[in-house]
């Protein structure tokens, strides 16, 4: 049987900043959510994309520029951005970043809820 809860103690610990490129690790999948934990060398580029669920990116560690549609955002340690789906979006690492990235897979967009 599958465990109700996971936990992680430290998700640092389950991923390093890597010289060069971008590591990502799965921490986390079923059929609601998937968490990927992402770590980007200094000047590593995810390039624009989009992502048909809605998505969270939680900055753990680092400076990044991000782009959400239009706008591009300067953002650091911190930082939480939610996205709807469909957002173009995407994100480079101005100096060691770590990231936390959710994806609702199981979410119902109708009407009522996007005007809530």
């Amino acid at each position: 049987m599958a465990a109700d809860y996971i936990v992680i103690p430290s998700v640092f610990d389950e991923i390093s900043v890597p010289e060069k490129g971008i590591l990502s690790r799965t921490v986390h999948s079923d059929g609601n959510i998937k968490i990927i934990l992402f770590a980007f060398a200094p000047g590593q580029e995810l390039a624009a994309h989009t992502a048909p669920m809605p998505a969270t990116i939680q900055i753990l560690q680092g400076d990044a520029d991000v782009t959400l549609g239009a706008e591009s955002r300067s953002v650091s340690a911190g930082c939480l951005i939610h996205m709807q789906p469909n957002l173009t979006h995407g994100i480079v690492a101005r100096t060691p970043l770590l990231m936390l990235l959710t994806l609702v897979k199981a979410a119902k967009w109708d009407s009522a809820v996007q005007a809530a």
